[in-house]
């Protein structure tokens, strides 16, 4: 191997390692790394913030129809309220690319989740979509569950009714707060997240 040999192949595990660590994605089971964003009254929350403590990531955007429908079903804001109440950390969280059309400002955003009654610890912008694609966040609604240890526990769906057609609905988000906080294992951890894409921005 000549010189120009070796120094293509460092230079190419460099960018191999570089791409790696860019490309990397929290998984259920693996410790979720911190991360900060700013909330609709432009405070920087942390992750670490709600260190010991069970937190529910819920990616939106209100223009979505099917967020439109869990807030107006009651589905998600129920399941706010129960928990919040129980000490559950609950952070909502925007991906929505400034130039898109569905964008809005934190004052309009403010003004329509608590028209819908949403109850939650804070509200988070990610116009960057850094947190977002750190997730792997699909839709909105997409949601996560991080236990009390900092691991993330569910990735998936809110319910098992994308069409909103079903009388009877599993919560999964539900299920899997009550198993956590009964000291229980949680029995299904991912499921298919449904709704609109998530509106990044472009590389």
């Amino acid at each position: 191997m000549n010189l120009f040999q070796t120094i293509g192949l460092v230079v190419f595990i460099l960018a191999l390692s570089i791409f790696n660590s860019e490309d990397k994605k929290v998984e259920v089971g693996n410790v979720v790394p911190d991360f900060n964003l700013t909330d609709l009254n432009g405070k920087v929350v942390k992750l670490s913030d709600f260190k010991g403590k069970i937190v529910v990531l819920e990616w939106t955007n209100p223009n979505c129809p099917f967020v439109q429908r869990v807030y107006r079903e009651k589905i998600m804001t129920a399941v706010q309220k129960e928990f919040t109440q129980k000490g559950v950390v609950w952070l909502v969280i925007n991906s929505t690319n400034p130039k898109h059309r569905d964008y809005r400002e934190p004052v309009e955003l403010k003004k329509i989740y608590d028209e819908w009654g949403a109850v939650y610890t804070a509200y988070l912008m990610d116009p960057d979509g850094k947190v977002g694609k750190m997730f792997d966040a699909k839709t909105t609604p997409h949601m996560f569950v991080i236990g009390k240890d900092g691991k993330l526990l569910y990735s998936g769906a809110i319910d098992d009714d994308p069409r909103g057609e079903k009388k009877e609905k599993v919560n999964y988000v539900r299920n899997v707060l009550n198993e956590i906080l009964s000291g229980k294992q949680v029995s299904i951890s991912v499921t298919k997240p449904y709704g609109c894409s998530v509106k990044y921005a472009e590389n």
